[in-house]
């Protein structure tokens, strides 16, 4: 099985995916898929007039994934018989090439389209403040990339006018992205805002079709020391009762040379370092904002639901125990991984088993457990396969139409697998690829090392659906591939539910509205959350629990979260997800 094969491989990962409207990807330059949300805004289309005539004529041939042999786009043919220059302002990581005209692919592009594009690369830690006050000037950037921003802002852009609305330009200058939005609805419905216009562009990391099985279905994953489980002579446990046999056991017989024995630990509230994956054994489960959806369509609140109060009570009763670690309440992420990288931890959850460090070997995933009632189930996070705020082109730009058709060349396949991850043939840097034809085929160095991809990617505006391995590109990440095989074979045939809560792009006063509810409301159910994994709960202790959530407004966030996927599904047809 690919899991025992190459596990090794998430030794190379730590990574935290991003919540809910964005990829699990954001932000992570090296390209791997370990990372790591509206009044409808004011119609800005009034700050451009679309025209295409400065574009100059030359040979048509469609995109290739080779930039050096040209491209068209639409209405506007490449190269330009006059040449173009336009700015645009990126990220970029501090151990990464920081000079984005040394990168092959930048050189390749400019020669095929005979547009230059003038890239300013921010710091990673400096660009957030640094595009907010660009974005405030008239010498703004034609372009910004790479903002990860969710729909509230990006309304608040498009009503000052600064981002151009992009839907015509799609249509008639990116076939590319065309194609890709048609066959993904999910995405375009993203992009999408209350107003009927696109304002961002997005990228799309697609490891499967079935969004089951996608590898941030879920976020942490729960890995068991087998060694300790072999030493002792135990099998795998199969439900909750005989996790707590095995914990005991863990706690009673096992030593450690280095410390005492910590049966069981995670980050309670943290991102991917979570437990709730486990609650789904008494229902629900949860997940790290706490919104699921029935298979009915009805938008719910996990820490309100009965079952996952038992699933919290049944924390508690290790807890109480002793069989969880008492710091998780307070451990930071160096202090758990350093704990979890020390060898003498029975069960932990994270993203990936390399948490352990040189004691990895001794972990695998512990499989969906039955519940006191045989329940099992999987919950689902609300993760995409996509970020729907990652590049604008702005008010300023003199020609939206070339600058839009340019970025269209790295929606073609094998281009975007190239500006997620590296290229080939570059004689300035370690390549991540070769090709032979039209595969493209990982080096060793490209496959395994995160800085050779950072070196050649840009990491902006590319689209990978699942279905491109293995036609333009010979396999996946090894990474990649085997929490993929993880999450199908293992947890996805436990995912009881056919939806999560989308990326809906709701009207700018919902939004609002929903912020101003979620900022007390979530923190007080987290806190409560915590407070019955230590103490328990009564009946009249939950009750009034459920009380001052409703006085904290949940009825009415949940009935405009159901307004934002009922937009969504109608958008989508969305009763094909999970398909």
């Amino acid at each position: 099985m690919l899991w025992k094969r190459v596990k090794r491989a998430l030794c190379l990962t730590g990574a935290v995916v991003v919540l809910a409207g964005s990829l699990a990807a954001c932000g992570n330059d090296s390209g791997s898929g370990q990372e790591t949300g509206s009044g409808a805004a004011e119609d800005s289309s009034g700050a451009d007039t679309k025209d295409s005539s400065d574009a100059g004529e030359g040979e048509s041939t469609d995109a290739s994934g080779d930039a050096s042999e040209g491209a068209a786009s639409g209405g506007i043919t490449f190269p330009l018989s006059e040449s173009y220059e336009f700015t645009i302002m990126t990220r970029v990581s501090s151990d990464s090439e920081q000079d984005f005209s040394k990168k092959a692919l930048v050189q390749r592009m400019t020669e095929a389209t005979n547009v230059t594009a003038n890239y300013n690369s921010i710091p990673d830690e400096q660009f957030d403040d640094k595009y907010k006050l660009a974005l405030s000037k008239s010498d703004m950037p034609d372009v910004v990339t790479k903002m990860y921003i969710k729909p509230y802002d990006i309304l608040g852009y498009a009503k000052k006018g600064v981002f151009l609305p992009l839907e015509e330009y799609i249509e008639a200058d990116m076939p590319n992205l065309k194609a890709v939005l048609d066959a993904r609805p999910e995405v375009r419905a993203a992009i999408t805002s209350a107003d009927g216009h696109i304002y961002t562009l997005p990228f799309v990391n697609e490891w499967s079709k079935n969004s089951k099985e996608n590898i941030n279905v879920i976020g942490a994953i729960p890995y068991i020391n087998t060694s300790w489980l072999d030493e002792l002579g135990l099998d795998m446990p199969a439900t909750t009762d005989e996790l707590k046999a095995v914990l005991e056991a863990f706690a009673k017989d096992i030593t450690v040379e280095n410390g005492n024995v910590v049966p069981m630990s995670f980050r309670i509230n943290q991102v991917n370092q979570d437990p709730g994956i486990s609650l789904g054994s008494f229902g629900c489960g949860d997940n790290m904002d706490h919104y699921m959806v029935t298979n009915d369509k009805e938008v719910f609140y996990t820490l309100t639901q009965d079952d996952a109060r038992k699933g919290l009570e049944w924390l508690h009763e290790l807890y109480a125990e002793g069989l969880i670690d008492p710091e998780i309440f307070s451990q930071d992420g160096s202090s758990y991984s350093a704990k979890v990288a020390s060898g003498r931890v029975g069960l932990f959850y994270d993203w990936a088993v390399g948490l352990a460090g040189d004691y990895t070997d001794q972990y695998e995933a512990l499989p969906p457990l039955a519940g006191p009632d045989g329940t099992v189930n999987i919950p689902r996070q609300n993760y995409y396969s996509f970020d729907m705020g990652v590049t604008a082109v702005t008010s300023v730009c003199e020609k939206p139409d070339v600058v839009c058709a340019y970025m269209d060349q790295y929606f073609e396949p094998s281009m975007s697998i190239q500006n997620c991850f590296g290229t080939y043939d570059d004689p300035n840097y370690t390549n991540v690829f070769t090709k032979d034809g039209d595969m493209l085929k990982w080096t060793e160095e490209g496959a395994t090392d995160g800085k050779v991809r950072s070196d050649q990617n840009l990491y902006d505006t590319f689209a990978i659906l699942a279905d491109y391995y293995g036609v333009y590109v010979d396999e996946m990440l090894e990474s990649d591939a085997l929490r993929l095989d993880m999450i199908s074979t293992i947890y996805s045939p436990h995912i009881n539910n056919d939806f999560n809560y989308p990326a809906a792009f709701m009207e700018q006063e919902d939004i609002t509205r929903i912020s101003e509810i979620e900022t007390d409301l979530k923190k007080y159910a987290e806190q409560v959350k915590a407070e019955i994994v230590k103490d328990g709960i009564t009946d009249d202790g939950w009750n009034a629990f459920l009380e001052k959530m409703d006085q904290m407004g949940l009825q009415e966030l949940i009935t405009l979260k159901q307004k934002g996927f009922d937009m969504f599904y109608t958008l989508t047809n969305y009763e094909n997800a999970g398909e």
